[in-house]
């Protein structure tokens, strides 16, 4: 019997149900089954068991099962930047990162954190009963990206929580206890502190890119909320970035590494590689012979796990290097030990009724509370940047209004990147559709494209597309990426618009979704003669032929990428199509449609909105032109980053249009950074920015144009006039750059944001004894001195006026967002701890001096017209006491 048992207990693992998945857990055949054992002791018992080669295979993000000791496969790469992403279900989606920042609000920060990681486990016990367990289903998320946006070239900055360390790593601290929960054994999801450390840009180098910068900005900038996050909040991940510090790839940094994360920070987690990171090692940055050199040199360094996307794996020679006395075996264990205690803590191999965790059901995933949540932060995160003559809010009673803008009713921009699939999302024309009454007429004109004059309406091309008499395509799948042999299934489809999110679903019956590759064969007759545009979206390669000639070409390219070619057609006159497609692994998506290319006509657009109230112009930019590695053909965009950070001419040329109609004209941004707007500030009496507000954009924007929430967002980066005000891009000194460095004047300062109403502050005291060491206290008194109830964002910054050497001009240190009624006075406390009224000295080291400090409170930053205004408060004290360290 007991044997039985204890076979039964392996065949509920190997099966695809872990034990956490099982309603009573078998008696324990080994040690490490047994889940009343310390944890150490259980990972000790079954690293022990392993054999060099499983320990290898278990240090790639898809690691196998090991059925002789039942431990089931395990895939380390999920996503969840602003919600579940990249499932194949759909979940509740928050706003991109950037705009959660410009919520100023770390309890908000928690609670979107809570949600997902709710959402995470039901997710993920919902495919463990499905007996998957392929990318994206896990437990181990890779986000935050706690990178500093020290660029608003940089396309990923948008994945960030802005340029400031503080708020980022109060933020991400946030994020990390919302994730990991609170139970004392275990971890509801893990975190990952990312791309650690001195990472931002450029995309298009950032393979071989070697960033040099000085101590004092490693130790002042981009240091602290990696700090913050692996010292304080203890995340359970880091992932070391791309490119190179000081000559040497991050994830094989002796700085960045051993001496920091390791024996300074005394980091008890796991780390990953970026995805195919360490291959850099030896095909780009040269700083190793070979595969075996650089997975040896990686390992050394205490990467644990080699995120490998393609056939090609550095780790998967840790064999050789350990024959070749790189590494040894003992060295080996100590990663593969970190990652199987993750996976202990995660409950993994514990009976599901021990994990409380495990047990979340499924109905939680996009239910109402979490989608009310939603609308809470996209609102939270509107900026008000300019508000003439109280141009808004609108009234719900307009008889017209106009919405323009290539933002205004696109589904995809408003969900950011890394994103997951809602079920409802809500554009801004819908959210303005939905607010005003029947008597208001909602006028709806794209009029431009981001950044051409031309819009592309959508046409349902499928209905002209036949092969062989039959509606469609003709369909032929085979195996291996070359289109060759025979194909292994050929049928009819009627259209393409597929999204597999792993590769253990099929894309035909009996072919796995992963290094297959397909061709498509129509016949598309034109019903008008006409410009068209035809659109591929495709994730890896694809190639489009017309009539047998080639006009789109991706076959080499690995991620996902949309495409267009554009043609004139004639009415009658038949197109033969042929799409191939390749798909290697990770997601399968390939979507094809069809768009109307229809030119900008100024005389059609101002005549449509001249009897208008008010013209709505939702505009910016999209994920698909800034992003992650990007291919991308327009000018102002490069590789994903951008060489300009200007609003695209095209659009600034239509709101010239439209202003000139003398109708108010209400300008939104969607972007994820910061976008120079200088004629549009001196011209137009509002702006605001949503940034990719996620599933609930269009409700939250239509609530506060109409004035049914008042807006209180705060700029987490500064928005410059051009990008002729900053340093080179590749340029990784913090001198010029940001608020804290930044001399010249911006067009909106960080930490700008407008109300519906007014704000005072008054009486702030110092009310502690200045000594270094100790924490010292602050009080002010804030008031709403306007007519109606709002936010109010109560920042706090530290100055050190007498300091010589390179210091910041001033630097946040504290943030509140708190709620006010009309009239109401409240008074907010600030603890000030030693680190936070310390600097840098000669030497980059932090020390608190007895010496001259400077603390303002207000709503921005002590910009002098604030101070003197009485918006920001400021008081002074000199600290007594020797000087101090800080560790």
């Amino acid at each position: 019997m007991k044997l039985a048992t204890a076979l039964l207990g392996i065949l509920l693992l190997t099966s695809g149900a872990s034990p956490s998945a099982t309603t009573s857990g078998p008696v324990a055949e080994f040690p490490f089954q047994n889940p009343d054992l310390p944890i150490d002791q259980r990972v000790n018992d079954l690293v022990g068991r392993l054999t060099l080669p499983e320990k290898v295979s278990q240090m790639l993000n898809t690691s196998p099962a090991i059925d002789r000791l039942g431990i089931p496969a395990y895939n380390w790469w999920n996503e969840a930047l602003h919600g579940v992403a990249r499932t194949s279900l759909k979940t509740t989606v928050f706003p991109q990162a950037i705009g959660m920042a410009a919520t100023f609000n770390t309890d908000a920060m928690l609670q979107m954190a809570t949600i997902t990681s709710d959402e995470a486990r039901a997710v993920h016990q919902e495919f463990v009963r499905r007996g998957e367990r392929g990318i994206y289903q896990g437990l181990t998320f890779w986000t935050p990206n706690i990178n500093i946006f020290r660029d608003p070239r940089w396309g990923r900055g948008q994945e960030t929580y802005g340029e400031d360390p503080y708020l980022t790593g109060q933020l991400g601290s946030a994020l990390v206890k919302g994730f990991q929960g609170d139970d004392p054994k275990y971890l509801k999801i893990t975190a990952c502190a990312k791309h650690f450390a001195v990472h931002s840009g450029p995309e298009s180098s950032r393979h071989e890119f070697n960033a040099q910068i000085s101590d004092y900005d490693l130790w002042d900038t981009y240091l602290p909320a990696f700090r913050d996050l692996v010292v304080d909040a203890k995340v359970a991940s880091v992932m070391c970035a791309y490119n190179a510090y000081a000559g040497q790839p991050c994830c094989g940094s002796d700085k960045l590494m051993n001496e920091i994360l390791y024996d300074k920070w005394k980091f008890k987690g796991y780390v990953t590689s970026d995805c195919d990171g360490i291959n850099d090692f030896w095909q780009h940055h040269k700083t190793d012979p070979d595969a075996a050199t650089a997975a040896a040199n990686a390992v050394l360094h205490g990467t644990d796990i080699e995120c490998a996307t393609g056939k090609l794996s550095t780790y998967n020679s840790l064999l050789e290097a350990v024959q070749k006395k790189l590494i040894t075996e003992q060295q080996l264990d100590v990663s593969v030990k970190r990652l199987y205690k993750i996976r202990f803590q995660l409950g993994m191999f514990d009976p599901v009724e021990r994990v409380k965790y495990a047990q979340i059901p499924m109905s939680v995933v996009e239910s109402k509370p979490h989608q009310t949540h939603a609308l809470k932060m996209a609102r939270e995160s509107v900026v008000l940047l300019k508000n003439d003559k109280n141009t808004l809010p609108l009234r719900k009673n307009l008889k017209k209004i106009a919405v323009l803008g290539p933002n205004a009713d696109n589904e995809s921009v408003q969900l950011g990147n890394y994103n997951g699939f809602p079920t409802d999302n809500v554009t801004p024309l819908e959210g303005i559709r939905a607010k005003v009454g029947p008597g208001t007429e909602v006028v709806y004109i794209q009029g431009v494209d981001y950044a051409s004059n031309v819009v592309y309406e959508p046409l349902d091309i499928n209905k002209q597309l036949a092969y062989n008499g039959k509606p469609g395509f003709q369909a032929e799948y085979f195996k291996g990426t070359n289109l060759e042999g025979q194909p292994v299934v050929t049928r009819q489809e009627a259209g393409l618009d597929r999204y597999l999110a792993n590769v253990k679903m099929e894309v035909a019956p009996g072919l796995p979704a992963e290094n297959f590759s397909a061709r498509y064969q129509t016949t598309f007759t034109p019903l008008t003669t006409e410009e068209l545009a035809l659109e591929i979206s495709g994730d890896d390669g694809y190639r489009l032929f017309v009539n047998d000639k080639q006009v789109i070409d991706t076959w080499a390219g690995r991620g996902f990428s949309t495409k267009q070619h554009i043609l004139n057609v004639t009415a009658g006159q038949k197109l033969n199509l042929r799409l191939e497609y390749l798909q290697t692994d990770r997601r399968t998506i390939l979507k094809f449609t069809g768009a109307k290319v229809v030119p900008m006509n100024a005389t059609n657009i101002l005549a449509r909105v001249k009897d208008a109230d008010a013209i709505v112009f939702v505009g910016g930019i999209s994920p698909k032109l800034e992003g992650e590695e990007m291919n991308v053909k327009v000018p102002g965009f490069s590789g994903g980053d951008r060489t300009s950070i200007a609003l695209p001419q095209v659009q600034t040329d239509l709101l010239k249009v439209l202003h000139g109609s003398g109708k108010p004209v209400i300008f939104t941004m969607m972007s994820g950074s910061a976008l120079a707007t200088p004629w549009e500030a001196a011209n137009l009496p509002a702006m605001l920015t949503t940034w990719y507000g996620g599933q609930s954009a269009g409700t939250a924007l239509a609530d506060v144009l109409f004035g049914d929430y008042n807006p209180a967002g705060r700029l987490p980066v500064t928005f410059y006039k051009s990008e002729t005000q900053l340093p080179a891009f590749d340029n990784y000194s913090m001198e010029g750059r940001t608020y804290r460095y930044f001399t010249g004047e911006p067009l909106f300062p960080f930490g700008h944001g407008l109300s519906y109403t007014t704000f005072q502050y008054s009486n702030l005291k110092v009310l502690s004894k200045p000594v270094t060491g100790q924490p010292i206290s602050v009080s002010v008194q804030v008031q709403n001195t306007g007519q109606r109830a709002g936010d109010e964002v109560v920042q706090l910054y530290v100055r050190h006026p007498g300091a010589s050497g390179r210091v910041a001009r001033h630097a946040l240190e504290g943030f509140r967002r708190m709620s006010l009624q009309a009239g109401e006075k409240k008074t907010v406390m600030f603890t000030l701890t030693p680190r936070q009224l310390s600097r840098l000295d000669a030497q980059a080291r932090r020390v608190e001096l007895a010496e001259k400090v400077q603390v303002f409170v207000g709503g921005g930053q002590p910009l002098a017209t604030a101070v003197k205004t009485g918006r920001v408060q400021q008081a002074e004290m000199v600290l007594a006491g020797a000087t101090k360290t800080i560790e």
